[in-house]
């Protein structure tokens, strides 16, 4: 049972991951994000764009850092309190099992998986709500703040992907801050990656639409996964895929 819950685990990481890096691949973060980091650093794209020097290097990695530490504390304490929300609903309304909470979550995961496709239009969640600074930050306590007010303030696609990892969170309370923190890291790591490689967003760019629809299919099918109650026969047929393979050696 407990290499059971393991192998849910894993899955719900991968998931996260997936959903972290997809936000940041997204057409509404990749395009504007040679932008962003000039406007954080202070150094001009075109100079990004070059041969970085190791003061540079080290800059934009120092920038990238506390940005990223303002990001992560937003969707962490927003997927804290996911996690004890979901606990508290299931404590006092739906029993030990939770199982109408992890439908609802699968609906809502099926419903964006189909929204960030853009096989449906919601006109509302196209609207943008992050926040805009006149100045540019002060040193790295400003890209801090920059990191808050980006996080606060939700694109569009990141909204969406988000909200399904809050929803997965709330509806596996014991592990709902892990969850967010497995998103916080797919978010960064091709944040960090890019920093340094800074041209290669033009390709990723052109290939955004279908890194998105690639994603969303996965939301669809975690969404009727969990909707189904579907996971833990998955991990157990995975499990005993992994026994047998291990039999069959040993044999």
């Amino acid at each position: 049972m407990g290499i059971e819950a393991d192998t849910i685990l894993l899955a719900g990481m991968l998931l996260a991951i997936g959903a972290g890096a997809i936000s940041f691949l997204s057409p509404c973060v990749l395009p504007i994000f040679p932008a962003y980091l000039s406007y954080i650093t202070g150094i001009s794209v075109k100079e990004l764009q070059g041969s970085q020097s190791s003061r540079m290097r080290g800059q934009l990695l120092g920038h990238s850092a506390f940005f990223l530490l303002g990001v992560s504390l937003v969707f962490i304490s927003l997927g804290a309190g996911a996690s004890f929300l979901g606990q508290w609903i299931q404590d006092m309304l739906l029993g030990d099992s939770g199982l109408l909470l992890q439908r609802i979550a699968g609906v809502f995961i099926i419903f964006m998986g189909l929204f960030i496709g853009g096989w449906i239009n919601i006109t509302g969640f196209m609207k943008e709500k992050r926040f805009h600074y006149s100045k540019k930050p002060a040193g790295y306590l400003g890209t801090f703040f920059v990191g808050l007010g980006f996080a606060a303030g939700w694109t569009p696609c990141i909204g969406p992907i988000f909200g399904s990892i809050l929803l997965l969170s709330a509806s596996h309370p014991g592990q709902g801050v892990f969850y967010t923190v497995m998103y916080v890291i797919g978010f960064a790591l091709p944040f960090i990656t890019l920093t340094f490689f800074l041209g290669s967003t033009r390709w990723l760019t052109r290939y955004s639409q279908t890194i998105m629809k690639v994603g969303a299919i996965i939301m669809i099918i975690m969404g009727l996964v969990l909707f189904f109650g579907l996971m833990p026969h998955i991990s157990g047929f995975i499990l005993d895929l992994v026994q047998d393979t291990w039999l069959a050696k040993l044999g």
